[in-house]
């Protein structure tokens, strides 16, 4: 399931973290690479224990909280802290595949990836090519959003960042760990989240379709929801 959040961010949350990047030290982006990954990755990062990307990943953690899409689409049960990336002109990410697991930042643990999320800072008309290419059942879907918007998709696809031809692509990225493992079921009940907010929107909440479709959600949630 591939789903697109636009305005994550506001237009001056946008504006702040582009300021805070400019003025940051950037390294090569194969430092938090898989070896596998590692090999087809061309671009920049910033460091992940910087001061500027821990400022940054809190302003997009607080805006994820406040976003309905975000919580019904990935149903998160912990998100690794965000951090940012940068393409310029003949950088790109070959395809791969998101590490299964990853660590848990000063928690001396690790997590489970089974959403991948992307922000873009950067406006589309400032840079050509940087396309995120995500591949599924159906295909391979195209995304080149706003800046200020996210788009969610399962960890498990394969997927690649086309060539950057001019311009620069800036933007965020991170993991989250869904309590609800498998990507079809995550899948079912967000749409199922979908059609109960439409329903609500026509009739009241004690009429008893509304409260029939919403006791099928929750029981539902109750059988397939992992802590």
């Amino acid at each position: 399931m591939l789903v697109e959040i636009p305005n994550l961010l506001t237009a001056a949350e946008v504006a702040h973290c582009r300021s805070v990047l400019e003025a940051s030290q950037w390294v090569d982006g194969r430092v938090t690479a898989g070896q596998q990954a590692a090999k087809s990755k061309a671009n920049l990062q910033l460091p992940v224990e910087s001061k500027e990307a821990l400022e940054l990943g809190d302003l997009i953690l607080r805006a994820l909280g406040r976003n309905p899409t975000f919580n019904s689409a990935a149903m998160p049960l912990q998100v690794l802290p965000p951090m940012f990336n940068r393409y310029d002109v003949g950088m790109k990410f070959g395809a791969h595949v998101d590490g299964a697991i990853r660590a848990i930042p000063g928690a001396g643990r690790r997590m489970r990836c089974d959403v991948s999320t992307t922000v873009f800072l950067t406006d589309p008309a400032d840079y050509e090519g940087g396309e995120l290419l995500v591949e599924d059942t159906f295909g391979v879907h195209e995304v080149k959003l706003a800046a200020g918007s996210a788009v969610v998709y399962p960890s498990s696809s394969l997927h690649s960042v086309r060539e950057i031809t001019r311009g620069s692509r800036w933007g965020a990225f991170f993991w989250t760990q869904s309590m609800i493992k498998e990507d079809e079921r995550r899948a079912l009940l967000y749409d199922l989240d979908l059609a109960i907010m439409a329903i609500r929107a026509r009739l009241p909440d004690e009429d008893p379709s509304v409260l029939g479709i919403t006791n099928v959600y929750h029981n539902l949630l109750r059988q397939w929801v992992e802590m």
